[in-house]
């Protein structure tokens, strides 16, 4: 089996697949763990070997250990995890065996993040064709990637709750509320909470559908949309620029890399 590890600047995503004859992995279980550098391995080991053992899972029936991190600090504990408790040196993604297995075709390569990365090889690998692919997270990056699955560039703009942290931060009287879809498809609040859920909720929506407008004429080919992280659900009743919504796409790059990497 293969533990994998997506490290976000919010959380950090644990998969397990299991072997699979026909596509190499198939994701068996997900958990979820919030982000902190200083967690050690073996803080992460107590929580996760109680999760494993629900799964009925075993520390020796792990063959194989990935990670992806987009927070340096958190490597070295992940890596004792690896080796203290399963006894295995992990791969990181974008390293070594790991390599990004695809032309990145911009300014600076090495600057690409590993989640934007995975996020890239997933949809090339389940979608094909030219692909824009939005992932909702800490900030929401926008990712144009041609038919050959090379990456040609994106944009990154404030995830929905930093806009929604900033406008409340920098205000004396505006109260935090929490994001959800308004109940009404109404831009015309009658209060003031209701005014800041329109305000943030519909004009992200304006937001995404102008960048993935634009993204499309500079391509000038028929493009394929796809939506994943957290929030990509909150968005696809409001829209209709989604052509898939597909939660688990950075988490199955990791399961696509590792079987690249024991090709």
């Amino acid at each position: 089996m293969l533990l994998a590890a997506d490290v976000g600047n919010t959380n950090v995503v644990f998969a397990l697949f299991a072997k699979d004859g026909e596509d190499g992995y198939a994701l068996r279980a997900r958990w979820r763990i919030a982000t902190d550098p200083r967690r050690t391995g073996d803080e992460y080991a107590v929580w996760l070997l109680q999760l494993l053992k629900i799964e009925g899972v075993e520390r020796d029936d792990i063959t194989q250990i990935i990670f992806a991190s987009v927070v340096p600090r958190a490597d070295h504990n992940l890596t004792v995890l690896a080796q203290k408790y399963f006894g295995i040196t992990p791969l990181f993604a974008g390293q070594g065996a790991a390599a990004w297995p695809f032309e990145i075709d911009v300014d600076q390569p090495s600057s690409l993040g590993a989640d934007r990365a995975l996020n890239i090889l997933a949809a090339h690998h389940r979608y094909g064709g030219d692909l824009i692919v939005i992932d909702f997270g800490t900030a929401t990056k926008f990712e144009a990637i041609d038919f050959n699955g090379t990456y040609k560039g994106g944009s990154i703009a404030p995830g929905i709750n930093l806009s929604l942290d900033a406008l409340v931060g920098k205000t004396a009287k505006l109260p935090r509320i929490a994001i959800r879809a308004p109940e009404s498809s109404s831009v015309i609040g009658r209060n003031t909470e209701d005014q800041m859920l329109i305000g943030v909720f519909w004009g992200y929506v304006a937001m995404m559908e102008g960048v993935v407008e634009r993204m499309k004429a500079e391509i000038g080919r028929p493009t394929k949309v796809v939506a994943t992280g957290g929030l990509a659900i909150l968005f696809d009743d409001a829209t209709d620029i989604f052509d898939v919504v597909d939660a688990d796409l950075t988490i199955e790059g990791l399961g696509i890399l590792a079987r690249q990497a024991t090709d």
